[in-house]
């Protein structure tokens, strides 16, 4: 059973919810959507719950209702931890008979209405965790734009590594400092080369940013020394989310070589609370075409379901919120859009890759696509690229310039898929604050 294989009437765009709040034209979590979280009401315990309109479905208790068939029932009850990599480990099949139970019981003319109103907790009283315990974190580096652009700025003659077209590149990270959103962190220090020096020095970096991306959940696992083939990539993936690699480039551009990223971006990675599953996003799937000239991927990366359905057109957008602008009560400012469907890339083929040579991934692991960037220069997905290294700081609203994130900044990512004949699918919003550096 694939994860995601076609639309099914979980998909009808003509579907009602008898929750008022799930109808409203821009609610990001209609019943076609119901995406996965973590929470916590009050003082109870964090545990499993999905979204619906203004509301969250509180899974351990839907788990209890006695109308429940067994394999929706299983996967409710595998979602009472205060993680969900029980789910996560179940598989499509759970996933699948726990959506459509949740999409018939929440359905307008569903006859269970009163007993399901029973399970619903408020999303504006709840506090948010990680959604799975991240045993292991790998950042890829999916968009042409953006590895383009900042080689660019690195090596001005070589901006593009000839293995790029080739392989899909990636470094481990570190699943520690992983937040849900929400996440603060005080500004990185570490050693840096500054222009016109000739010692590197230790500080707070200068030269702090975010990346814009989403992060890819793995459901069950595969054996050690077994490689997941690409046609089978997405019955490993549970859903995909937003997530934020914060960099710090000053740090990245003395320490990148020989080995990659160490200490610019391992300090906070912040991921939002919403886990989108494949089933939600199947209509917004569209073809994954190689510009013309450009190398066809291995056989290993290579099927013809990747190359009819593998991309995904998420909508994704960057703002900032500086602390004059939030003392003055401004909204925060777009600094970018873009969508996904411009990945080099597909998630089947990051799956694919990354087992290739027999590595084991498990439950809960964490991908991130690596920052997404579009053709264009106002579909770029970091500060670097928008300020062109720094060279050209942009203007906010209130008369403010930014190169790289102050002391005090706010980051906001937001995603949604939309089309006619679909439901509009939304992803909540993903927040980190800057504050500053705890210097030694």
């Amino acid at each position: 059973m694939n994860a995601a294989a076609a639309t099914d009437p979980t998909n009808d765009p003509q579907a009602r919810s008898w929750l008022p709040s799930a109808n409203e034209t821009d609610c990001p979590f209609p019943i076609q959507n119901l995406p996965f979280a973590v929470f916590r009401h009050g003082a109870g315990p964090f545990r499993g719950g999905v979204a619906i309109g203004d509301q969250i479905v509180d899974l351990p208790r839907f788990a209890s209702l006695p109308h429940l068939g067994a394999a929706a029932a299983q996967g409710a009850g595998a979602a009472a931890d205060s993680s969900l990599n029980a789910l996560m480990q179940l598989g499509p099949a759970a996933w699948q008979a726990l959506r459509q139970a949740l999409f018939a019981d929440l359905s307008a003319k569903s006859p269970l209405e009163s007993r399901v109103r029973q399970c619903l907790v408020p999303q504006r009283e709840v506090m948010y965790a990680l959604p799975a315990n991240i045993g292991d974190y790998t950042d890829f580096y999916t968009s042409i734009y953006h590895a383009t652009a900042i080689g660019r700025q690195f090596r001005p003659d070589n901006p593009l590594l000839p293995n790029y077209k080739w392989v899909p590149i990636g470094y481990h990270g570190r699943s520690s400092s992983i937040g849900v959103s929400g996440q603060s962190f005080p500004r990185p220090q570490g050693q840096r080369m500054i222009p016109g020096e000739t010692i590197p020095s230790v500080g707070p970096t200068r030269r702090l940013d975010y990346e814009l991306e989403l992060g890819v959940l793995v459901g069950p696992g595969n054996v050690r020394g077994t490689p997941i083939p690409i046609a089978d990539a997405e019955n490993h993936i549970f859903g995909l989310c937003l997530l934020n690699d914060w960099s710090a480039r000053d740090l990245q551009g003395w320490e990148y070589q020989p080995l990659g990223p160490f200490l610019a971006k391992n300090f906070a990675t912040t991921i939002s609370p919403w886990v989108v599953t494949l089933q939600a996003l199947a209509p917004f799937r569209t073809a994954f075409v190689r510009p013309e000239g450009d190398p066809q991927p291995l056989p290993y990366l290579d099927d013809q379901r990747n190359r009819e359905i593998g991309g995904i057109d998420i909508k994704l957008e960057a703002f900032i919120q500086s602390t004059r602008m939030r003392e003055a009560g401004q909204p925060p400012q777009r600094l970018s859009s873009t969508s996904f469907r411009h990945s080099y890339w597909t998630i089947a083929q990051l799956i694919a890759h990354h087992t290739i040579n027999g590595c084991d991934l498990r439950a809960g692991d964490l991908l991130g696509t690596g920052t997404q960037s579009g053709p264009t220069p106002a579909e770029a997905g970091s500060l670097a690229e928008l300020s062109v290294g720094g060279t050209k700081p942009l203007a906010l609203g209130d008369g403010e310039r930014r190169a790289f994130l102050e002391d005090g900044d706010a980051v906001i990512f937001r995603a949604w898929c939309e089309k006619p004949g679909a439901a509009r699918i939304g992803f909540g919003d993903l927040q980190g604050h800057v504050l500053p550096a705890n210097v030694v």
